[in-house]
């Protein structure tokens, strides 16, 4: 099958991100934990994951981390794993928790990227160094890696603008970003906002509450309402979670119109290959999994980063944090085999179910 899919170097990331900063700028080598001793193989990694909304955390993320600990540790390392629910306040004592537990490295990906800066402190006071993972984290992080977010949100527009075609300003669109807690979900926001503003109409804009599919349900049902069934031409929907809300919405109101989503969830894909959502952002978690676990071990075991952190990143309190930043791809129907099925994330047989078999035909998809 014809690859169909664009893939968008990290390097590009580095340079609109970085703001240029660099481990002098950050007082010091931040490669390095202050505090942190050289270390062998028996260490403890803390892992926090944020929710269990999204089906990414426990099916991708954490048994990729734990097995690139593993890996690195020569089977010796320990990952302490908690996943907060969504919970700030509920993630902060669990750092707590982590540091009365004297784990060795923290791998946080935070709930809300402000409100985690005092425990991120109170874990560098204690000597623990901290990998931001996912979402770049305030307070004295050590390292981060995640997605060209930016770059996630320009991928969703233009997927959006080529769906529409002529049809762009017909009508009026709703945008359905992510929660505003998350640092991520307004970089999607402005990256898609960047391609799309004054080429689309936008009816009505929601920040969604904690990504849920529940809340994007009801905020469409309301956009819908105040805009009208027959002028919504189309919906920017930040994660896939959200467009399945979404399109419940749509359906329900007998609307049929190109929906974006993120993450290639399952259903996501399965909805891609039936045709009720029009793309995905693709965004392969083993590479990003692998180096947070690399520079965690690293980090807990005393050594540098530089041969894992190639680009540098500013955060809204740390200059110049060591980073690994992860290409991603437009997925669409034309290129699932080539993409999801090819890198191992589903086969062919957990997509194409019978509900789904004979569409999966039509796209050759079998």
């Amino acid at each position: 099958m014809r690859r169909a899919a664009f893939a968008v170097a990290a390097g590009a990331m580095a340079v609109s991100l970085a703001a240029c900063g660099s481990a002098k700028e950050s007082g010091g080598d931040s490669s390095k934990s202050a505090g942190s001793e050289k270390k062998g193989d028996a260490i403890k990694v803390g892992l926090l994951l944020p929710e269990n909304q999204t089906a990414r955390y426990e099916k991708f993320d954490r048994p990729l981390i734990e097995k690139k600990v593993a890996e690195l540790t020569n089977n010796k390392g320990k990952v302490v794993y908690a996943n907060a629910k969504q919970d700030a306040t509920l993630q902060s004592q669990q750092v707590e928790t982590m540091i009365t537990n004297k784990v060795d490295v923290l791998i946080v990906d935070a709930v809300d990227a402000a409100a985690i800066k005092n425990s991120v402190q109170k874990a560098k006071d204690a000597g623990i160094p901290v990998v931001a993972y996912d979402r770049l984290a305030q307070g004295p992080i050590d390292a981060y890696t995640s997605f060209d977010n930016v770059t996630v949100g320009k991928t969703q527009g233009e997927a959006l603008l080529k769906a529409l075609g002529d049809k762009a300003k017909s009508g009026k669109i709703v945008m359905m970003n992510g929660s505003s807690t998350d640092p991520n979900a307004k970089q999607f926001k402005d990256g898609a906002h960047s391609v799309l503003d004054g080429k689309v109409n936008i009816g009505k804009e929601y920040d969604t509450k904690e990504w849920k599919p529940e809340n994007a349900n009801s905020n469409m049902e309301g956009a819908i309402s105040s805009i009208g069934k027959k002028n919504v031409v189309g919906v920017y929907s930040a994660n896939d979670g959200m467009a399945g809300g979404i399109i419940t919405a749509l359906k329900a109101a007998g609307i049929s119109v190109p929906v974006t989503g993120q993450d290639a969830e399952l259903a996501g894909v399965q909805r891609i290959v039936s045709g009720e959502q029009y793309m995905s952002v693709y965004k392969p978690y083993a590479p990003e999994a692998d180096a947070a676990a690399e520079m965690a071990v690293a980090l807990a075991q005393g050594k540098s980063l530089d041969s894992i952190a190639k680009d540098k990143v500013d955060s809204p309190t740390t200059k110049g944090v060591p980073s690994v930043l992860v290409e991603v791809t437009s997925l669409t129907k034309d290129n699932i085999q080539d993409t999801v099925v090819k890198d191992g994330v589903y086969t062919v047989a957990e997509i194409c179910t019978a509900q789904y078999k004979a569409a999966c035909d039509k796209i050759g998809l079998k």
